[in-house]
Order: C-alpha cells, then sequence, then structure tokens
C-alpha cells in the first residue's frame, strides 16, 4: 500500500497534540454517502487516517483504485493484505462521475499495491487521469503511486497522461524500510523519483516520510538530501501511529516542534515546499502544497 500507517491503538497513551476531531460534519456525511453510492473506495477509511473529519468536511478525499486488497503487507499499514478481486473494468468511469458530481477542484489518486498485474495497474491509473481530463478539465490530478516493481514502461504510461503531481512515498530511513516494507526496495523507491524527472522533467514530483520508528535525525536527514539528489520537489512528514498491536510499534512521539525543525531542514536542503507535523499524511492539504509550487520560484 502507498500510505502511511492509522489510527494508533487505544491503549497507546496520545500526547495532548497528536487529538483529532471526531467526523460527522454535513459534508463529511454527504461525501461518506456520496462514496457509499459509488462504491469506491478511499484510503481515507481504509489505512483509518486521523484527518478524515478535517478532509472529508473539506470535500477533500485520496480515492484508492485497484481494490482494497494489496499483495503487500507492510508492517505500518492498516489496509487488508491477500489475494485481490479481479480489476473493475467500470472504475475509472465511475471515479471520474464522483469527481465530477463533488465538484473538485483537486483530485488525489493512490493505490493498492498489485503485484499479481502485468503493469502493476498503471494502465488503471492512466484511465483514471484520462477520464478526470475529459469529464472535470478544471480538475488537477495528483497520483500517488506504488513502485511498479521498477518497470520503467509502468511509470511512463502514468506520466503520459500528465497529472499535475507524482506521489511516491519513501516512507522511512534505509535502516528501518525493511522491517517495516519486506516486498519493498529503499533503492528502487529512489530511482522511480529520479526516473520519473527524467521521463517527464515538468511534472513535480513528491514524497513522504513517517517518523516515530525508531530513525535517528542524521538518518532523516541523509534520506532528505537522497530525495533531494533525485530533484524531489514536495516532501510530507508525518508522525506514525500503529493500526493495532500486530503491526509494527511506535518508538517515540514527535513534538511540533521538532516537526518545525525538520521542515526548516527541508527548506533549507531545497525541497520546493514542506509539509511536516504530527497529523500531516502525504495526501494532507495536497492541493494547498501543490497551489505552492505556483509561488515558489524553481
Amino acid at each position: 500500500m502507498t500510505s502511511e500507517g492509522g489510527n494508533v491503538l487505544r491503549e497507546e497513551r496520545l500526547p495532548n497534540w497528536m487529538k483529532s476531531k471526531l467526523p460527522g460534519g454535513p459534508n463529511f456525511l454527504k461525501l461518506r454517502t456520496m462514496l457509499r453510492d459509488s462504491t469506491l473506495h478511499t484510503v481515507c477509511e481504509e489505512a483509518h487516517c486521523p484527518n478524515i473529519g478535517e478532509c472529508w468536511e473539506n470535500l477533500s478525499a485520496t480515492f484508492m483504485i485497484l481494490g482494497a486488497i494489496c499483495t503487500w503487507r507492510c508492517h505500518y499499514c492498516a489496509v487488508t493484505t491477500g489475494r485481490p478481486d479481479p480489476l473493475d473494468p467500470n472504475e475509472p468511469r465511475r471515479l471520474a462521475d464522483t469527481v465530477s458530481r463533488l465538484n473538485l477542484r483537486y483530485c488525489v489518486i493512490t493505490s493498492v499495491t498489485r503485484d499479481d498485474l502485468d503493469d502493476g495497474g498503471a494502465g488503471v491509473f492512466a484511465e483514471c487521469i484520462n477520464k478526470i481530463h475529459l469529464e472535470v478539465p478544471n480538475c488537477k490530478i495528483e497520483v500517488l503511486i506504488p513502485d511498479f516493481q521498477g518497470d520503467d514502461q509502468a511509470l511512463s504510461k502514468v506520466l503520459a497522461t500528465n497529472p499535475d503531481v507524482l506521489n511516491h512515498n519513501i516512507e522511512t530511513v534505509p535502516r528501518i524500510f525493511r522491517l517495516v516494507r519486506p516486498k519493498g526496495s529503499y533503492e528502487r523507491s529512489i530511482r522511480l523519483l529520479k526516473r520519473s524527472k527524467e521521463i517527464s522533467p515538468g511534472i513535480p514530483t513528491k514524497s513522504g516520510m513517517m517518523v516515530g520508528l525508531g530513525e535517528t535525525l542524521d538518518e532523516l536527514r541523509k534520506t532528505m538530501e537522497e530525495l533531494r539528489d533525485v530533484g524531489c520537489d514536495l516532501l510530507t512528514i508525518g508522525q506514525y501511529l500503529r493500526p493495532s498491536k500486530i503491526h509494527y510499534p511506535v518508538k517515540k512521539f514527535y513534538h511540533p516542534d521538532e516537526f518545525s525543525s525538520l521542515k526548516e531542514l527541508g527548506e533549507n536542503l531545497g525541497f520546493r515546499f514542506v509539509s511536516a507535523g504530527p497529523m500531516v499524511r502525504s495526501s494532507y492539504q495536497a492541493e494547498e502544497q501543490a497551489n505552492a509550487l505556483k509561488t515558489i520560484p524553481i
């Protein structure tokens, strides 16, 4: 799965800066009903995102395509793992229809990882983007993609549709990467972001990191430097929260002041925009991050 883990265990004591509002506003209820009717999945629900109330109330959601079952079992992620269902050929159309009905200005599309598919689902990503471009031409699109097993042709399929932002999460530092993402490869993820810039230099790239897994500040700095070395433009940094007892434990809760320092570090390294905070997730306030690119010089 391509996004951070979700809600922390109930028995773990959260610091007061980690509390979020319970969902339930009118827009939240409207969006929930619409998504149920369209039978679409969102990473907001599947990954138990703590920002679901705020984002849905602002009519912002991250749509999850290729079904709801992932072929990877990452030790930080709450998304169901197993044998995926066959692809739904109507999914791109239903997604575009929902984006149109919501009159979205900005749409984020992610997916489960589908190693059972020849192209990892890249063709479905491309079809979804093309359908939204056709039906909602003023809507900007960010894609949060899996690594496609390092397949450049799959990556090129997505880039050829000209998304507004290409996002792929590095998630954590090299020492911890395989502990929490055993089927992934840190080097392959870095290479994907590098190849994206080489194939489509005009498309901004973005990545996200979790903290609280036991990493050091020096390791965080080195990972951020590697992301900048391959031209990554945007960075999100958020607190890891443990979804269940079987998931990787939280080693530390970072204070908001520490996130401010990480944001400053990222900006000094040359990221065009850094969003860092306890509740930040890779798609949190994605439109604001992308809009910042318009006002920040290259």
